[in-house]
């Protein structure tokens, strides 16, 4: 009952944005009532780091919300699915109670600003690292597939914010097409073409496989490792494939 609250006020209020954290936050409050409920001191520094060449967890926990919300709402349609997913995934990653002081510092922080993926990504690009940034357009690809398809208003707010992150062209096409089932999408998972030689194809792998390695976000939370663990799956997979389609 109170996320619907939360729901509907955010929406009256902030459009479909508070819409998204109002059904974020209530989620969280039904299930934290008679908690303890600490927020934690780090949050009330956020966007204030400045001068630094990494970026606080506080920083980066609410810079991840914002874009998930954009990516949320891209299609105009706040979907019940993809919102439980987020959920779900910062529960995971921060437990409750990080979560819900997240949660409640980005609704205060949408009340003042617009969100703006071009200064978050210009934030993020300078402070964290390239395997990192490959790792959230990652997550926000699996927010837009939680319903079971990713629209095409999605896949351009996401090639959006990968612009913005720098991320490079190959990059985004090799885990864009790990969500598409097409006839080339383990060449482009695996980033090479239709043409490629045997050889072309497992040098491919080993730099993938090198690239999309878990090991590579050790310095991340665990529900990042293990969206890191599943696209080097998926590269496992890719290679695989064309093992069997090429009989190598």
């Amino acid at each position: 009952m109170i996320r619907w609250l939360l729901a509907v006020l955010g929406y009256t209020f902030f459009r479909f944005p508070g819409a998204i954290i109002g059904f974020l936050l209530g989620s969280l409050l039904d299930k934290m009532i008679g908690g303890k409920g600490k927020s934690g001191g780090g949050f009330q520094q956020v966007f204030q780091q400045q001068g630094s060449d990494t970026v606080s967890p506080a920083d980066f926990e609410l810079n991840l919300l914002s874009l998930a919300s954009l990516v949320i709402k891209a299609d105009g349609v706040v979907n019940q699915k993809e919102l439980d997913y987020v959920r779900q995934y910062f529960v995971q990653a921060y437990g409750k109670e990080r979560a819900n002081a997240t949660f409640k510092v980005f609704n205060e922080v949408i009340k003042n600003r617009e969100i703006s993926s071009a200064k978050i990504c210009a934030l993020l690009r300078t402070r964290t690292r390239y395997e990192s940034r490959l790792q959230i357009l990652h997550f926000l690809f699996s927010i837009a597939n939680a319903d079971g398809y990713v629209t095409q208003p999605e896949v351009v707010e996401i090639n959006n914010i990968a612009r913005y992150l720098a991320i490079q062209v190959q990059d985004f096409e090799s885990i864009k097409a790990m969500f598409f089932k097409n006839p080339d999408s383990a060449y482009k998972i695996l980033e090479i073409t239709t043409t490629a030689t045997t050889a072309e194809i497992k040098t491919a792998y080993r730099t993938m496989a090198k690239k999309y390695h878990p090991d590579k976000l050790q310095h991340m939370d665990e529900a990042y490792q293990k969206g890191a663990e599943e696209k080097f799956r998926k590269v496992q997979e890719a290679y695989e494939q064309l093992q069997k389609e090429r009989g190598f």
